[in-house]
């Protein structure tokens, strides 16, 4: 038998056996939720934004170091960890001011805000044959004076001080040493076990980090780093707890 193609009238399609469903429509969210994402964004930013700068003010206020060696016994030991105050001798330049018609800084423009560098104060600062180490000691001579080693004895403007903090003595008959302005004279506490202005001269004021301000770890260490003020021998008065 002859098959027969299956004729469709004019103008009608075929019948569709399945159809499948139209997607739903995407819907915008509403103006109100898309100002809320964008507030919560923007908190977020924010927040990150606060975090990053108070990390920032505290990094260049204080910093905590780690002490390694022995050269401050028994002041501090090996292995302790201090807080650094930076800011301690920081210095403005007065001569900022001198646009000003009624102002003149003088020569000497440049000032400290919290308070110079004393003696008995315990600094980090860079070390001066190597950049990138860090030395910890105790200021002995400010700009002015004249620092001298006697039997064993450190003399300021030919007068002994009282060093009930240190350890070993002082074991060196060498100077004398004139402070010139903008350095200092610095000595580790364990006398015997120190490389100070003994070898290195004097240190300038620009390369010290900050004064030692608290010790944290270990436990049994926690308190005020051990600044003191340094009295002379021929005084009444013995050494007085710093700050």
């Amino acid at each position: 038998m002859q098959w027969e193609p299956r004729q469709i009238e004019p103008g009608l399609t075929p019948e569709r056996l399945f159809e499948p469903p139209s997607p739903p429509p995407v819907m915008a969210p509403p103006p109100h939720r898309r100002r809320r994402y964008l507030t919560i964004f923007r908190e977020v930013v924010e927040t990150l934004l606060l975090a990053l700068l108070i990390f920032l003010a505290v990094r260049a206020t204080v910093q905590n170091f780690k002490v390694e060696g022995r050269s401050m016994l028994p002041s501090l030991d090996n292995g302790q960890y201090i807080i650094v105050n930076k800011l301690a001798y920081a210095q403005f330049d007065m001569g900022l001011f001198d646009f000003l018609p009624f102002y003149d800084a003088g020569e000497n423009s440049t000032h400290h805000l919290f308070g110079s560098p004393e003696r008995g104060d315990v600094v980090v600062f860079e070390a001066p044959k190597y950049p990138d180490r860090d030395f910890i000691k105790r200021i002995i001579g400010v700009p002015g004076d004249k620092v001298e080693i006697r039997s064993g004895v450190v003399y300021i403007n030919d007068e002994p001080i009282n060093e009930s903090y240190t350890q070993g003595a002082t074991n060196c008959p060498c100077g004398p040493w004139y402070i010139e302005e903008g350095h200092y004279f610095v000595l580790g506490d364990h006398r015997n076990n120190s490389s100070d202005s003994r070898q290195f001269g004097p240190i300038e004021e620009s390369s010290i980090i900050g004064k030692t301000w608290f010790s944290y770890w270990p436990l049994s260490d926690v308190g005020m780093a051990p600044n003191h003020s340094l009295s002379f021998a021929n005084e009444d008065s013995g050494d007085q707890d710093g700050e």
